[in-house]
């Protein structure tokens, strides 16, 4: 078979999309509280699986950089699937962390593989120039896919609860016979060792030797765990604001559809305005996201999520990009999963706080103080991010 870039290009695509065609996202909340769950326990549901992923993500960025992206991928797919079955036939908290367990492993074998083997695909080709382009796309399809599935979710919920998470798992098994297809390209067939000194080596590479990759992964992962808390922080938003069950699909679909939208001229609007201002705007909107949600309780508010979602679409790609552009392809994958493992720490840690603020104070107040926290850990970081020359070329 040729070793094309297109030929992973579709498969990848095809992977994003059973990844990301989330039936169960616009009612997940919803589903939890049907099966005696409170907020709390929501939350520390996310920050168990943000835990099973941290478990994994650096040892299965190492794993693909060793052994394969392809072999990853592959493990990925199928741990995937069998966790939305687990959550299709269990009505409990302790089975539900079942489920999130082996759904966080298998995202860990996914993560940081997935982009690696289309950056290494198009340098096969000399086309990593593209990537930025390519990622962008990449990550508007899977929002698509997911606004595309937050409508059909929200008519599968008016059934049962239960019933987006049966057609997840037939979704989830797609994405399989595509990573069995995948063809490793050549760049990343010159292996790192193998042994526990040489992943310690790639981490010690990644978050102390080398100061420009440093920051780029850490103002990253900052960026990132802001936007994964957003994301369980809007639907108790939209139970506040009273907004009628029916338009949770159709909501969470537009917002997702502003992410796909913006992504997919990331790479347009940083040529047009220049690394530090984009940056600095994402930043910026971001921040605005949260406090401004938190206190306008009026459906009106919506438009402050509309603007984080945006700012969201624009800055997943180009952080992706920034750190791709300075990583060793032999280390690729592992470096990608220090950025996701360092996302989840953070998620796993703030979570369980965030939702007791919800419950015990007000949502006004946990939007408020996940803004402060966000504002201080990504100016301090973006000084650095800055600082260490990451806008040079």
């Amino acid at each position: 078979m040729k070793n094309d870039y297109k030929h992973n290009l579709y498969r990848l695509y095809i992977l994003k999309v059973s990844h990301w065609f989330m039936l169960t996202m616009p009612i997940v909340v919803l589903f939890y509280k049907d099966n005696g769950l409170d907020m709390r326990q929501v939350f520390i549901l996310q920050a168990i699986y943000s835990i099973s992923i941290v478990a994994l993500e650096i040892p299965s960025g190492y794993f693909a950089d060793v052994l394969g992206r392809k072999r990853s991928i592959i493990a990925g797919a199928i741990m995937g699937f069998v966790g939305f079955l687990i959550y299709s036939f269990t009505f409990g908290f302790i089975g539900f962390v079942i489920a999130e367990i082996i759904l966080g492993f298998g995202q860990s074998m996914i993560s940081g593989a997935d982009s690696a083997i289309l950056y290494d695909s198009l340098i096969d080709k000399n086309k990593e120039k593209d990537y930025l382009k390519h990622e962008g796309r990449m990550t508007s399809v899977g929002n698509f896919a997911e606004a595309i599935a937050g409508i059909l979710g929200g008519f599968l919920a008016l059934i049962s609860y239960r019933y987006p998470y049966y057609f997840q798992s037939f979704v989830a098994f797609i994405g399989i016979p595509a990573a069995f297809t995948l063809i490793e390209p050549r760049v990343s067939q010159t292996k790192l060792g193998l042994g526990w000194k040489n992943i310690t080596d790639v981490v010690k590479y990644s978050l102390i030797k080398n100061n420009r990759l440093r920051w780029n992964i850490i103002y990253s992962s900052v960026v990132g765990a802001s936007t994964l808390t957003m994301a369980w922080f809007v639907q108790p938003w939209f139970i506040r604001a009273n907004l009628p069950t029916g338009m949770f699909g159709v909501t969470w679909t537009i917002l997702n559809l502003s992410v796909g939208i913006s992504a997919f001229f990331a790479y347009k609007l940083e040529l047009k305005f220049g690394r530090i201002p984009t940056a600095a705007a994402f930043t910026v909107v971001l921040a605005i996201g949260f406090i401004a949600s938190g206190w306008v309780k009026e459906l009106w508010g919506l438009v402050f999520i509309l603007m984080f979602y945006l700012a969201r679409g624009v800055a997943t790609p180009i952080l992706k990009d920034n750190i791709n552009r300075i990583t060793p392809s032999n280390m690729r994958a592992t470096i990608l999963s220090v950025r996701n493992f360092i996302i989840r720490v953070l998620f796993a840690f703030l979570a369980p706080f965030y939702g007791w603020a919800i419950d015990k104070l007000s949502l006004s107040s946990a939007l408020t103080i996940a803004g402060l926290v966000f504002i201080v850990l990504s100016g301090i970081s973006f000084v650095f991010f800055r600082r260490s020359g990451n806008f040079k070329d």
